[in-house]
């Protein structure tokens, strides 16, 4: 069992990448932390709730907050990483593709933040955390990509809602837009073609995604803020 009163993080799309190293950073703010993906594996570190599941699936979300409540009595933090981004020419675009980006950037965000909302009105507070993508601000001829700036970009929106709708009932509301960051999900050949995305020459660090948000977190007068992790892209190019 937990300690009683100790902070919880959920942290969606935690099984690598973004979500590993928020999970880590959590532990180390003395958080303990609920990770949750469709691959995720159970951890040997007994503050650590790992639970199994697709988050385009509303009952994934329920079962996500529930089994956190369950294990650690509260929410006090829910940063929406999980996310999937497909470039392509507009009219290339499938159903598929348009039901499975919707899927996991919109749907996914809607239930859990739902939940974990209505917890910390409970506890009175909390914070939630969207990651988004700074191509919602600045559209790039080199990456045509609506559906990510259709999902991200109400992301953003609904961002700033939520930081005016809890404003004053202890919910914080913030977002981080990052460039392109050196995942798994990038392969090394295409590292010096998307570091040249980036007027600074060079891709981000996932370091640089989780001190944002751990800056964000350590902040309880910043709400409603976007804040672009993008090695100037917002700025121009």
């Amino acid at each position: 069992m937990s300690i009683p009163g100790k902070k919880v993080a959920v942290i969606t799309g935690a099984s690598q990448g973004i979500g590993a190293g928020l999970a880590d950073a959590y532990r180390k703010l003395g958080y303990a932390v609920v990770a949750t993906s469709r691959s995720i594996t159970p951890s040997s570190d007994p503050e650590i709730l790992t639970v199994q599941g697709d988050i385009a699936d509303p009952a994934t979300a329920e079962h996500v907050i529930a089994a956190g409540l369950e294990r650690f009595g509260r929410i006090d933090t829910l940063v929406n990483n999980a996310g999937i981004f497909i470039a392509k020419p507009f009219t290339e675009y499938t159903q598929q593709d348009y039901d499975t980006v919707t899927g996991i950037n919109t749907t996914g965000f809607f239930r859990i933040t739902q939940l974990a909302i209505e917890q910390m009105l409970h506890q009175g507070g909390g914070h939630v955390v969207q990651i988004t993508t700074s191509l919602v601000d600045h559209a790039n001829s080199a990456v045509p990509s609506v559906l990510a700036s259709l999902t991200k970009g109400g992301l953003q929106s609904a961002t700033k809602a939520l930081a005016i709708e809890y404003a004053t009932r202890g919910v914080r509301s913030n977002a981080v837009a990052l460039g392109v960051i050196k995942t798994p999900m990038h392969s090394d050949d295409s590292h010096e073609t998307l570091a040249a995305l980036h007027p600074i020459g060079r891709m981000g660090e996932v370091s640089d995604i989780v001190d944002a948000v751990v800056y964000l977190e350590n902040a309880p007068f910043v709400t409603g803020e976007i804040l672009h992790v993008d090695g100037g892209q917002n700025a121009g190019h």
